[in-house]
């Protein structure tokens, strides 16, 4: 970056006022919350990550230094609400993904429902694929019910969303159903909830012992201090 286009000290100094003015205001809406899901504290929660990532970017951009800290999806942050005060009408958007860690489990299982439809055994051959077992699990049950039991069928959760949308008027029949998240207009999310792994990182987690240096010294000695 040239010295024209660099950020002043000025600057870099305001966007770190922003970030404790953001602090203070996510620790009162922290302390003033009404539920688990309360929505000025995930309101606040979204101004201090773009106050950090602003910083962040002009610390970075100025001085060629970095924070200490992330917070996940800073670059997901919802724009403030200018849907309708009083919605007539909303749409609930999800996603959640699997990952397919037991197929011999998913396809045993769509078997047992082959075998109790007729109108399924009729067609023999459906369920010997995880393609075609994945569509008879669904087709038997529904979404909610396959995240509940996940594990039973074979599967693995992986990340999710949950987006609830509000407008004046329902949606036209069969509009979005090609493409269900592009239609959603991010000014008109009352909420939003996302989970995934990513935001239980744990760097002083170790998976591997044996990527530890001196590892044959821990096997006599005492029980190393976590910090918990």
């Amino acid at each position: 970056m040239s010295d024209a286009a660099q950020p002043t000290a000025a600057e870099v100094r305001a966007a770190a006022e922003a970030v404790k003015t953001a602090l203070d205001r996510h620790l009162a809406a922290v302390e003033r919350r009404s539920g688990e899901d309360d929505p000025a504290v995930y309101e606040a929660f979204n101004e201090l990550a773009v106050a950090a990532e602003t910083y962040d970017e002009l610390l970075y951009d100025r001085y060629d230094e970095v924070t200490p800290f992330e917070i996940p999806a800073a670059e997901e942050a919802l724009p403030p609400y200018t849907g309708p005060e009083e919605p007539s009408a909303l749409s609930v958007l999800i996603r959640r993904d699997y990952a397919v860690v037991e197929p011999q489990r998913l396809l045993a299982h769509a078997q047992r429902i082959e075998a109790a439809d007729d109108d399924i055994a009729d067609t023999p051959g459906t369920s010997g694929t995880v393609h075609g077992a994945l569509g008879l699990l669904f087709g038997e049950y529904e979404p909610d019910e396959i995240a509940s039991r996940h594990k039973e069928f074979g599967l693995e959760e992986g990340d999710s969303t949950l987006w609830v949308t509000a407008s004046d008027e329902p949606a036209e029949p069969g509009e979005w159903l090609e493409a269900p998240f592009e239609e959603a207009e991010p000014a008109q999310v009352v909420c939003r909830f996302d989970v995934s792994a990513v935001f239980d990182e744990d760097p002083d987690d170790v998976d591997d012992l044996d990527d530890l240096e001196g590892i044959d010294d821990l096997e006599d000695g005492p029980a190393p201090d976590t910090g918990r």
